[in-house]
């Protein structure tokens, strides 16, 4: 029903619903070297508990983390052989979930089995397939890679943080050219000049660009395709091209030329759903080897320039914590597409049968940041005259 009175007395209502399902998806759940230790360990997700160990052969497995005979957590066994020994009654438990041996038993159970989860391993990270209808993954859901990661880049950079609200809240970042700005950027720096979106199928991509002027970079390439060469990279200026692969990993590019420097910069944000309000986030980073340098040289540099990368997502995973979910959010004109994005992640949270064309189909936009840049360019005069003053004072 409609409030009597106008227009500007209407007070919007926030609408918080939430999911009632974990979504659909390829989930990194860590490096996979870091798991090839000979031991197994346990990993919190979907609302239970996952074992991975790496067998005899080399191959890494998950199962279910607790043990069908009586419970016992298989993270705080061994592995023999290509097993995990459950620590309790040493039961053991294959790649595939069936049962190797009840050493003290005469027979096993006939149907002594666990839980076998999907894997895959990519440029050293280790994703597990989640599907609450327990189909097959979808073939055409391509996890992204690096151009040849494992001989030109860093190793991965990784800290594990845990983050108390629905994953929805990252995704929305794809679509908010302003807070760059004003959580980024401090209120004086990163204002975008160029700021796109293209969604379909199973991808949703953002394109930026953060120059010293909105002619920083040449209009002779689509600025809504990936793969800009670093070395064209303006002095001062940054490319960013980030993508989602589903619901729950995203990896963004950023090609940047500060101080003289070209920098190639990988960051892999990857959400491991526990509960629809709760998930473990993996944040990961790598870097191009520098030509010239070191491989101590190059391990420094990797360490720069991952902390400083860290210490800026660190800043939407405070904005994220702090924050209440809104799923009607009142927009203005140079917010994006948040709605068409929001459709597309959907998909994810029903039935494959339930998927529409729509949440799939093609989606372009450019956001406007013409007016937003004058103002943004006023506002960061001001506060740097604030601050300026500040330091005066003291």
């Amino acid at each position: 029903m409609r409030k009597e009175g106008s227009e500007s007395d209407e007070v919007a209502v926030i609408v918080a619903d939430l999911p009632d399902r974990l979504p659909r998806g390829w989930v990194c759940i860590g490096v996979a070297s870091d798991f090839k230790d000979g031991k197994p360990h346990g990993v919190e997700a979907f609302g239970t508990k996952l074992v991975v160990f790496q067998s005899e052969s080399g191959t890494l497995s998950v199962l279910n983390g607790f043990c069908p005979h009586m419970g016992a957590d298989l993270s705080e066994g061994t592995v023999k052989g290509d097993s995990v020994a459950c620590p309790f009654h040493d039961w053991r438990w294959g790649a595939d979930g069936r049962c190797t041996a009840v050493p003290y038993a005469k027979r096993m159970p006939a149907r002594a089995r666990t839980r076998s989860w999907q894997t895959q391993e990519v440029d050293d990270l280790l994703f597990v397939w989640y599907d609450s209808e327990g189909g097959p993954p979808d073939e055409d859901m391509v996890l992204p890679r690096i151009p040849n990661f494992a001989t030109d880049f860093s190793p991965w950079s990784h800290s594990v943080h845990e983050v108390g609200i629905s994953g929805r809240e990252l995704v929305d970042n794809m679509v908010d050219v302003a807070h760059f700005f004003y959580v980024h950027g401090q209120g004086v720096a990163v204002a975008p000049t160029f700021f796109g979106n293209r969604f379909e199928g199973h991808v949703a991509w953002q394109f930026m660009e953060v120059g010293v002027t909105a002619e920083s970079f040449t209009d002779d390439y689509d600025k809504m395709q990936p793969g800009y060469p670093l070395e064209r990279v303006p002095y001062g200026s940054l490319r960013g091209e980030t993508l989602y692969t589903g619901p729950c990993l995203l990896q963004s590019r950023l090609a940047s030329c500060f101080d003289g420097e070209f920098a190639d910069t990988y960051i892999v944000l990857a959400q491991v759903p526990k509960t629809p309000n709760s998930f473990t986030l993996h944040m990961l980073i790598t870097t191009r080897h520098k030509p010239g340098l070191t491989p101590e040289q190059n391990a420094e540099r990797q360490l720069r320039v991952a902390e400083f990368n860290r210490q800026n997502t660190l800043q939407d995973v405070h904005i994220w914590e702090t924050k209440t979910r809104i799923d009607n959010p009142l927009l203005c004109d140079t917010d994006g597409p948040v709605y068409q994005l929001r459709r597309w992640y959907e998909q994810y949270f029903i039935d494959r049968a339930q998927v529409k064309p729509e949440m799939r189909n093609l989606f372009e936009y450019q956001t406007d940041t013409r007016h937003a840049l004058d103002v943004w360019e006023v506002q960061a005069q001001e506060k740097l005259a604030e601050l300026g003053a500040l330091a005066e004072a003291d």
